[in-house]
């Protein structure tokens, strides 16, 4: 590990996802991040589309280990009637710091109108968003040059940085345009390279680590940027210092 660095994990999970393994154990989670130096993991719960159901359960996590874990909430535009409520609740009363959100458990790309209430609620606050992308239509990480000049108070993550090589190049192309969106790095499809290439044209700023544990292993996720190509400053920025920026803490 860098030495001196605090390592902040921006994409974690809560809850159960029996086909994957995925138990919804914090002490697993503790155990993991211990045994690779994560500070504190950023966890959210995707499967219950109300939004309220998975924030009170990743509370739960929270409220057991406040120096260890963050919540983020989670809403869809799937229940338009409960976004914006379930939002004030999450970060007013729960102190959730940034949001969550999961195209694919929506009919909609992520720059379409359903959408837009969330963004605005965030742009009132200054709060950052972490998104799934990837290769498909709902997912794609060029719709961040649409919403990242309309909401420049919005700090808009692309978590896996789209996964594949035409949507990563999609995530790069947006944070070389607007300042206000960042690089999240776990995926299975990292190749030699590929933390370099995001470094270098996304900017050293803009890189955040994440694991997606426990979907993922977090060794080879962190191990990526600790043997990548770059310098030592630059991982302490993706490690840690970026996400710490991002979410006050």
């Amino acid at each position: 590990m860098i030495e001196g660095t605090r390592v902040i994990d921006y994409h974690g999970h809560t809850g159960r996802w029996e086909r994957y393994g995925m138990v919804d154990d914090p002490e697993l989670l503790l155990g993991a991040m211990d045994a690779v130096g994560i500070d504190i993991a950023c966890l959210f719960h995707i499967f219950h589309p109300d939004g309220t159901t998975g924030n009170d359960l990743t509370a739960k996590f929270v409220a057991r280990n406040p120096d260890r874990f963050v919540g983020f909430a989670y809403v869809s535009p799937t229940m338009p009637e409960r976004m914006v409520p379930e939002l004030e609740r999450a970060i007013d009363k729960l102190g959730f710091p940034a949001i969550k959100l999961y195209p694919p458990y929506t009919p909609w790309p992520f720059n379409e109108e359903p959408w837009h209430p969330i963004y605005e609620f965030a742009q009132d606050r200054g709060l950052a968003i972490i998104f799934h992308t990837d290769h498909f239509i709902n997912s794609r990480p060029r719709y961040f040059e649409d919403l990242a000049p309309a909401y420049p108070r919005v700090n808009f993550v692309s978590a896996h940085c789209g996964n594949v090589p035409e949507a990563r190049a999609e995530a790069i192309a947006a944070a070389q345009k607007y300042p206000n969106v960042y690089l999240e790095t776990c995926s299975t499809y990292r190749t030699p390279g590929v933390i370099e290439e995001l470094v270098e044209k996304g900017g050293a700023d803009r890189v955040l680590y994440g694991s997606d544990m426990p979907l993922m292993d977090p060794r080879p996720q962190i191990g990526k940027i600790i043997t990548a190509r770059i310098s030592d400053e630059a991982k302490r920025m993706a490690l840690g210092e970026n996400a710490s920026r991002l979410l006050n803490i």
